[in-house]
């Protein structure tokens, strides 16, 4: 970990400035008097980076970023309470600590990112026998060989955040190669709806940056119909969280969600959450083995 004395200036794209939005938002969390997660690996890293993160302070966004965050962990424990010796395949992990909070101690992760954002993380993480950070494009496709060499299966894709980012031709590719290449997969996404798309210029933690997402996703049935025989497991809005997430929150976070659901504001309502399990389509172009990761 660096110290306060060699801060670290980051040097990243549009899209990749936006992983330091959900670092401040856990780093906040964790200073709670009653967090709804305990991240202080995310404070330290905020300490150790020379950047204006105030610009986000007081922001919603930031509270449901840590929501996100708390759903996709409970998406992974699940993944790895069914499938211990399994695979997590963290797709633009920016500087995420979920490895830190859910690992069992028996699964294979691998943490995904365009080069400058794992450049930035090897700063704070090193790669392990079970763990390794992978610098590519999620558009790419030497990655998924990478996984296939040495995984056993089966495999959990995450994709917290990023997705939205590309065209929706580029997302509806990466899709169809993960299920190519890993029939039986999970995978845990996330989507805004074309409205929202349209209106994030006034998003409260977008409009201090330059990134902006590029697809918008009415219903998440559009995704399942791009690979025949998916099936979504689960959707969720931040206001609808499944029980065992909402239940261990603490009492502030659960009232404050209690008074969205009654709103039925447009931002909460078209931001969803969704874990598919992916068939493998066919007449797909690309090659995978017989024992690739998948349910079995």
């Amino acid at each position: 970990m660096e110290t306060a004395l060699s801060r670290r200036t980051p040097s990243l794209g549009a899209a990749q400035e936006t992983l330091l939005i959900p670092l401040y938002g856990r780093a906040v969390e964790q200073h709670k008097p009653e967090p709804a997660l305990r991240d202080p690996r995310a404070a330290e890293m905020v300490e150790a980076i020379d950047y204006d993160f105030s610009r986000f302070d007081g922001l919603p966004s930031l509270t449901g970023t840590v929501l996100r965050t708390l759903l996709f962990d409970s998406w992974t424990r699940d993944f790895l309470a069914r499938h211990p010796a399994g695979t997590v395949v963290e797709i633009g992990t920016g500087l995420n600590t979920r490895h830190e909070r859910v690992d069992n101690g028996r699964a294979l992760w691998f943490d995904l990112d365009l080069p400058d954002v794992i450049e930035l993380r090897r700063a704070f993480f090193t790669d392990t026998p079970r763990r390794r950070m992978l610098a590519a494009s999620v558009t790419d496709d030497d990655w998924l060989r990478v996984i296939r060499e040495h995984s056993p299966g089966p495999c959990l894709f995450s994709a917290e955040a990023v997705l939205p980012f590309l065209h929706e031709a580029d997302v509806r590719g990466v899709i169809e190669r993960i299920a190519a290449a890993f029939p039986g997969s999970w995978l845990a996404l996330d989507t805004i709806s074309p409205p929202l798309l349209e209106a994030q210029d006034q998003h409260d933690a977008l409009s201090k940056v330059e990134a902006r997402m590029r697809w918008g996703c009415a219903d998440a049935d559009i995704i399942t119909a791009w690979v025949p025989g998916s099936r979504l497991l689960g959707t969720h809005t931040m206001s609808t969280l499944p029980p065992g997430v909402h239940d261990a929150l603490p009492a502030p976070t659960r009232q404050m969600l209690t008074d969205l659901a009654h709103q039925h504001l447009p931002q909460v309502e078209g931001y969803r959450m969704h874990l598919i399990h992916l068939s493998s389509p066919p007449h797909h172009l690309t090659h995978r083995r017989p024992d690739a990761c998948g349910d079995r």
